[in-house]
């Protein structure tokens, strides 16, 4: 399992998928290990009912269908599909806004989404995406891609503060083919993790903190 994690994080994002269902056919004994430690560049559906697009990943999936952070509907439809409860959901509304808002400003565009549910201890995790694919205003860049993953765990507040940890991936690739700036192509990804304890009274600091974290990438 070490080694197969020691490849992976060597591994091209453009190829850790094909990477990934070679060491799941060598381990599968390992295969529940690799699925939650490996992360993928994220893939992309659109919400029929609101018509806006919105980022798939294993925090959204029940069975094979995909929530969306917009209608909170599965696609496919899903009758008994998992939802977060009116609390978390008024919360995850409110994360999506604001994250749509700093994507647009700090990224010029791109895709966001932000999933939101109750932890076992009492406390919530949710999952911040962005995807940004596409040229180079320049036009120095053939191809380009930027996904970023942070998930952060709220603990239950205790004397007046809530513990967060958040773990992020950030996976960029980047491919030139220009007289000027020349051609190489450039793709890697960093996997990170913070933790820290906050005044629980501080408003809103559950949807800001990651874009503080975010930001710093």
């Amino acid at each position: 399992m070490e080694a197969a994690m020691d490849l992976m994080r060597r591994m091209p994002p453009g190829r850790a998928e094909t990477a990934l269902n070679a060491l799941l056919s060598l381990l599968p004994d390992h295969s529940l290990d690799l699925l939650s430690q490996v992360d993928l560049p994220l893939q992309v559906s659109m919400d029929k009912e609101s018509m806006k697009e919105y980022i798939l990943c294993e925090y959204n999936r029940d069975a094979d269908s995909y929530r969306s952070p917009w209608s909170n509907k599965y696609e496919p439809p899903l009758e008994d599909g998992t939802v977060p409860s009116e609390e978390m959901r008024n919360l995850e509304i409110e994360a999506n806004e604001v994250f749509s808002v700093y994507r647009d400003q700090y990224y010029e565009g791109g895709i966001s989404s932000v999933y939101i549910w109750e932890d076992e201890d009492e406390g919530f995790i949710a999952c911040f995406l962005i995807k940004k694919d596409g040229q180079g205003k320049r036009g120095y860049m053939q191809i380009g891609s930027w996904d970023a993953i942070h998930v952060i765990q709220v603990g239950p507040e205790e004397e007046g503060a809530a513990h967060y940890c958040l773990n992020s991936t950030v996976m960029l690739s980047l491919t030139t083919d220009n007289k000027q700036s020349g051609t190489f192509n450039l793709s890697g990804s960093i996997r990170r993790q913070v933790t820290s304890p906050f005044p629980s009274y501080l408003p809103h600091f559950h949807v800001k903190w990651p874009l503080v974290q975010e930001h710093l990438y």
